[in-house]
């Protein structure tokens, strides 16, 4: 019996040991890059420790300020008025999507979900020419619309996709009670699968706004001026427009623009984590 209850607890221990392990090593970087922030320049590229030898108290104060014409508060404003109406009509109009394709019965709807599943199999690379010239040819390069208006017309199938799983798991007779009480399909949306889609759409909104607000890559192809850059291109751009590199700033300005996608997950990990646990469900 006590050797039973000894192997147990040994077992028990040496599984906390080894996430606690892989938790520290996970964690080092991030811890890292912040001790960097008050570091000398010889400091970072010699010691990995995360304590300074000498604290440099100016990377927050001079990195914010920036080293070309424009600071940082005008970057993270940019990278907001991206990011939120991007977030925003992505909800609402891969739930009207995702309801559409959950609820309603109509032709072509096999074949419409299956193509919207195909997209996913899409590597991003294959459209990357395509968009540019639809986008240049409609006037919107060097501006937002790139990135807010295909969210407004549901063109991102993972989250229609989750969406749906998440819709068919809400049981049908709670529609067939609201239609009894003389509600609508716009009606029901808003008073019954709207507030039962709470934990999918606050995962929508995670994923969509920490994908958008690390995006390089679109933000490089489609803005050119460096008044419209986001924080993702402006921390780049940093490390080009002088001969010394201040990385104490860049490390500073790295930890700022990780700290809204952090909050905004911790704000709704509850929700986050059922969302994406019964998303798989079907009822």
């Amino acid at each position: 019996m006590h050797m039973a209850r000894f192997k147990k607890t040994t077992k028990i221990t040496i599984s906390y040991i080894f996430l606690a392990i892989i938790g520290i090593l996970m964690v080092y970087p991030l811890l890292w890059m912040i001790s960097a922030s008050f570091k000398t320049n010889n400091e970072i590229f010699s010691s990995i420790g995360l304590l300074p030898k000498e604290i440099m108290w100016n990377g927050y104060a001079d990195g914010w300020r920036g080293s070309g014409q424009y600071s940082f508060s005008l970057y993270f404003s940019n990278t907001f008025m991206l990011v939120v109406p991007t977030v925003v009509f992505t909800v609402i109009s891969s739930l009207l999507v995702a309801y559409g394709f959950a609820r309603f019965r109509f032709r072509g709807k096999k074949v419409l979900f299956a193509l919207v599943i195909a997209s996913l199999m899409l590597p991003n690379e294959v459209v990357i020419i395509p968009r540019y010239m639809v986008f240049n040819s409609l006037g919107w390069l060097n501006t937002y619309l790139p990135f807010i208006i295909p969210a407004a017309f549901a063109t991102y199938s993972f989250f229609i996709f989750m969406l749906v799983q998440y819709v068919r798991s809400i049981p049908r007779e709670l529609d067939e009670s609201a239609r009894i009480d003389g509600c609508n399909s716009f009606r029901i949306l808003y008073e019954i699968i709207l507030p039962l889609t709470k934990p999918a759409i606050i995962s929508v909104i995670i994923f969509q706004f920490v994908w958008r607000w690390n995006d390089f890559l679109n933000a490089l192809i489609y803005i050119s001026s460096v008044r419209k850059y986001p924080v993702s291109l402006a921390l780049r751009m940093s490390l080009d427009v002088t001969d010394t590199i201040s990385w104490n700033q860049t490390m500073a300005m790295s930890v700022l623009s990780m700290l809204p996608p952090v909050l905004l997950f911790f704000m709704a990990q509850k929700y986050f984590v059922e969302g994406i646990s019964t998303t798989g469900l079907k009822g």
